[in-house]
């Protein structure tokens, strides 16, 4: 979580969106920085907390900025970073090597296991479900969407290099798991394609 002063921005770090990257890019230009446990401020806590704390004390509104992604490859992300290969088969937040629909169906789960506890993309961007005070909301997989929009607004070329990669580990899913996480995640799915639907970035997004 950064907020730029001169910008008007504050740029809502979604896990697995690559907010690393953009972070790391644009961290000599921020005026607050937000890390570890606070570094993946929910917009909730950001209205009721920061949101205030902005207005009163510097008297500015900035417009908030985020990414989504494709719920199903968000859950991939998730999976390979949790992966044996990457944290180790001994640490308790590995999933030990499961399959990715195993993942998927623990994740959808009433009660995820530690390692399959992914939290919703939704969740994260809404205040209620189809209340989403985000003025610029931008699709993963349309990067260059974003990066033009930040090297207009900070009026030089921003070229995020890649973070926090997860290794490259199989994870394809059936197509009755992709289904069943559809019908648990209906709005995490609704919000994605309604980005989507708008060209891959969606503006002053209120009310669905």
């Amino acid at each position: 979580m950064q907020v730029f002063f001169k910008q008007n921005l504050a740029f809502l770090s979604v896990p697995k969106t690559g907010s690393t990257a953009y972070e790391t890019t644009l961290r000599p230009h921020a005026d607050v920085v937000f890390t570890k446990s606070v570094k993946h401020m929910t917009i909730g806590k950001y209205h009721a907390k920061l949101a205030p704390f902005l207005a009163e004390t510097y008297g500015m509104h900035p417009e908030r900025v985020a990414v989504i992604r494709d719920p199903i490859d968000h859950a991939r992300s998730w999976y390979k970073y949790r992966s044996p290969e990457r944290m180790g088969a001994d640490n308790p937040a590995c999933h030990g090597g499961i399959s990715f629909d195993a993942f998927v169906m623990d994740a959808i789960s009433k009660t995820p296991s530690p390692s399959a506890g992914i939290g919703s993309q939704a969740s994260f961007l809404s205040l209620t479900p189809g209340i989403v005070p985000v003025h610029h909301l931008f699709a993963y997989d349309q990067p260059e969407l974003l990066l033009a929009f930040l090297t207009a607004r900070f009026g030089e070329p921003i070229l995020p290099k890649r973070k926090n990669v997860s290794p490259d580990v199989a994870a394809p899913i059936s197509e009755e798991v992709a289904a069943a996480m559809r019908a648990a995640r209906p709005h995490d799915f609704a919000l994605y394609e309604r980005v989507k639907a708008a060209g891959g970035v969606l503006r002053d997004f209120r009310d669905a």
